[in-house]
């Protein structure tokens, strides 16, 4: 739950900042259809979560 709100907030904030900018490129749209994904209850939002939760413990991960 934790992951999911803070995912959620992490990339609204990314999508602001991109549409403060000139405009939205191939990579903005990515984080975009990311967002909606984790703000919407389709189908595929659970594979997508998974998906950055294993993003994020492989980033927890790494040790320097």
């Amino acid at each position: 739950m934790i992951l999911s709100i803070s995912g959620v907030v992490l990339l609204g904030i990314v999508v602001f900042l991109f549409f403060r900018k000139d405009g939205l490129k191939a990579s903005h749209m990515l984080v975009c259809a990311l967002f909606g994904f984790y703000l919407a209850s389709t189908a595929l939002a659970p594979s997508i979560k998974a998906g950055g939760e294993s993003l994020a413990s492989l980033l927890g991960g790494i040790k320097f």
